[in-house]
């Protein structure tokens, strides 16, 4: 029997609040990627996605039908949150109708805003690694399972360019930040197996907000309770990283409050290295 998952954490993980409605994402993001300010007075469409990876870490991908705005686009299945829905019910629903598949369980990931032309929608990823059936295509569309580091497939759906860079993360990241890490918000320039990538170590929602703003591509959160911790990943729009407590359900127990992985010491396979964004060694 599986243990009971915590209730209290978990509350806030799946991108909806506390009275049963959507939790907006910290940040916005523009045509342009995370982080714009376009669009806000534009009716949003909330929208649930599902990124169903297997064991191998290749992610479905679907390509959009010819009836709709970017046909042929490749993009990550999910679909309209229907008034009164959780992300978790419309995910569920949605890869039913789409994919003829039933979904174990999801956990939450990611969320934020995209400005397309033809519609202004807020994103809410949910990470799918359990399922049952074979993902069977039931709208015309076409379907792959896309390995992890190969050239994403073209042309690709413009909200999807930044996720498909997050899944190159790993799920667990050797990591030696500076002594002054945890009191700076601003980004650092990390190396991640060879590919530069920008980090700030937070501590709350605020400067996670403010990490964001300043460029962050992931967040690394300092030692907190596992409530504050749930709390910081609650609609996050760039993925989170968390101390690893060392015990061996760890990365499943702390993926469903949000969380992208854990951090571990570091190894000669795995290496991480840090300086300031600006140059200072």
């Amino acid at each position: 029997m599986k243990p009971a998952r915590p209730p209290s954490p978990l509350s806030h993980a799946s991108g909806t609040g506390a009275g049963g409605e959507l939790e907006p994402p910290l940040s916005h993001a523009s045509g342009k990627g995370v982080g714009g300010e376009g669009g806000r007075s534009r009716p949003v469409v909330p929208v649930a996605v599902g990124v169903l990876q297997r064991a191998d870490r290749a992610v479905l991908l679907a390509d959009r039908p010819g009836s709709r705005a970017y046909a042929g686009y490749w993009e990550f299945p999910g679909g309209k949150i229907e008034p009164g829905e959780s992300v978790e019910h419309a995910l569920a629903r949605e890869l039913a109708e789409e994919l003829h598949i039933t979904v174990v369980e999801s956990v939450p990931w990611l969320a934020f805003d995209f400005d397309y032309p033809h519609a202004y929608v807020r994103l809410y990823f949910r990470r799918v690694f359990d399922w049952h059936g074979t993902p069977t295509p039931l709208e015309g569309q076409r379907l792959m399972f896309h390995p992890p580091g190969a050239p994403a497939p073209d042309p690709l759906l413009p909200a999807a360019r930044p996720v498909m860079r997050w899944l190159e993360l790993p799920d667990r990241l050797g990591w030696t930040p500076r002594d002054d890490a945890g009191a700076k918000v601003e980004p650092r320039e990390h190396r991640i197996d060879g590919v530069r990538w920008l980090a700030s170590t937070v501590r709350n929602r605020e400067e996670l907000t403010l990490a964001v703003a300043l460029g962050a591509e992931f967040a690394v959160a300092s030692a907190l309770p596992e409530r504050e911790l749930a709390e910081l990943c609650r609609a996050t729009p760039i993925p989170v990283y968390a101390l690893d407590p060392g015990d061996p359900d760890a990365l499943d127990r702390m993926r469903r409050w949000g969380v992208h992985g854990l951090l571990s010491p570091m190894s000669p396979t795995q290496s991480c290295i840090s300086r300031n964004v600006h140059g200072d060694e």
